[in-house]
């Protein structure tokens, strides 16, 4: 497809409308190994986001990968998570100074647009070192087609999880034969179990916390429990927003109940439900990252998708995924061997689901090592029933869509406003929202929102 271009205002222009800042304060580790090794015959340069736990499970990979392939150089950097890192990456796009390999958050990918600022993958190339559709769930590829190609490799999805502290539920009578936690399937039951837990709870603490005044983590529940209730976003050819403002409702309700009835307590927000989680608080909905922080609390918890309140599964996902940033001379040898490097990640990323994420290569889920891992093994089946946000320019991971939706969502759980005016408001943004042209696809205005 053709590429119009973009000058350098319009380009800071539009990355400033698409990205927000990087408000969990993640740093980069700063440049990998320079990598030039003696007797490497190609170099493939890779930006990535991944700090903290998730940058040193990516280093050990690229390692291992180094030591197999000694006749590749990879030149890794790990830039700083949210907008320096997208908006470096689309000026290098633009201004063909671009990696030959990159990540990014795949509800991204349809706004970063494919065929300009971003190149398809060769999916002959891939099938030769040894990653293939048919070794990923269905849903999680589609995502990463656009207009029939493929323009983004998932490593894996991460979603959020229903934590629970089995020494709480076992005095509360809530742990089942299996040591996990009794099974949920409504909204009575669910509040039926807080009760008991918190019956069970020590002073002091409260029963559940669920990121109550976070525009983002609010954002990502509504999105788990409307995909329960069957809500939809838009038409098929995204010209009409179908949201159902009774469903939002209901949501809604649900949320704001947890601080009502008092299981959620308002001064304990943010980053302190698992802080008290880790003193003794029953339950905490938190994303599958909190794994290696549980972990190395050396509590005895478990953790499962989101409770399916509303009847059908349903739990919150993104995914990271490998991306070709655009090179106008893209090809031949660094090319491939970018291939070569994200399908040898993605086939070994049992390192990866070290730190609470769900590999995207299914051969992996089935394989020993995977199983035995607690609580991974627990949440797996979140693979099969992602809730994701819809596939549109201003979505994806803290994009306009959370920045403009997220807020009102806060709202109506701390109780400031009412739930059915609420999702009256949501649903004005999403009109407003869909009007607007991407302004990153390099096309008329006339033609508004929608995706191709």
């Amino acid at each position: 497809m053709g590429r119009p271009g973009l000058n350098r205002r319009q380009l800071l222009t539009a990355v400033g409308g698409l990205i927000v800042a990087g408000s969990f304060g993640f740093a980069a580790l700063g440049t990998g190994a320079d990598a030039l090794a003696t007797g490497a015959d190609t170099r493939v340069r890779y930006w990535n986001l991944f700090s903290g736990g998730d940058g040193y499970n990516m280093i050990a990979m690229l390692d291992s990968f180094r030591a197999e392939h000694p006749e590749i150089a990879v030149k890794d950097s790990t830039l700083q998570w949210g907008s320096p890192f997208y908006t470096k990456l689309a000026m290098a796009a633009a201004g063909n100074r671009a990696p030959e390999l990159s990540v990014m958050h795949l509800g991204r990918v349809t706004g970063f647009s494919p065929g300009r600022l971003l190149d398809p993958w060769d999916v002959d190339l891939l099938a030769k070192y040894g990653v293939r559709e048919a070794d990923f769930n269905p849903e999680l590829w589609k995502r990463a087609v656009v207009d029939g190609r493929l323009y983004a490799l998932p490593l894996d999805i991460h979603v959020q999880l229903c934590f629970y502290r089995k020494d709480v539920l076992k005095r509360a009578g809530l742990l089942g034969a299996d040591g996990r936690m009794v099974p949920v399937t409504s909204t009575d039951e669910w509040f039926d179990v807080l009760k008991e837990a918190k019956a069970a709870t020590k002073k002091g603490l409260q029963t559940i916390g669920l990121w109550h005044n976070d525009q983002n983590f609010q954002w990502w529940f509504f999105v788990a429990f409307y995909t329960q209730l069957g809500g939809t976003w838009f038409n098929d050819a995204r010209t009409e927003v179908t949201f159902d403002t009774d469903k939002a409702t209901q949501v809604l309700e649900f949320l704001h109940r947890h601080i009502a009835d008092g299981y959620a307590n308002p001064n304990f927000g943010g980053g302190a439900g698992a802080e008290q989680f880790v003193n003794g608080s029953p339950f905490a909905w938190e994303g599958n990252w909190s794994v290696p922080v549980f972990d190395a609390a050396e509590i005895e918890y478990g953790a499962t998708p989101l409770p399916p309140v509303f009847g059908q599964r349903a739990t919150h996902a993104e995914s990271h995924a490998f991306v070709l940033p655009h090179q106008s001379g893209r090809g031949g040898a660094t090319n491939e061997a970018a291939h070569q490097l994200a399908a040898y990640i993605v086939r070994h990323a049992q390192a990866w689901a070290g730190g609470g994420h769900i590999p995207a290569y299914t051969p992996t889920l089935s394989a020993p090592d995977y199983q035995k891992l607690q609580p991974q093994s627990e949440y797996v089946s979140a693979m099969e029933h992602q809730a994701t946000e819809p596939k549109v320019w201003f979505a994806g991971s803290t994009g306009i869509l959370a920045q403009r939706v997220g807020p009102i969502v806060v709202s109506a759980t701390s109780g400031s406003a009412r739930p059915e005016a609420v999702a009256r408001r949501m649903k004005g943004a999403l009109t407003q929202l869909l009007s607007m042209p991407n302004p990153m696809d390099g096309k008329t205005a006339a033609q508004g929102g929608a995706v191709a």
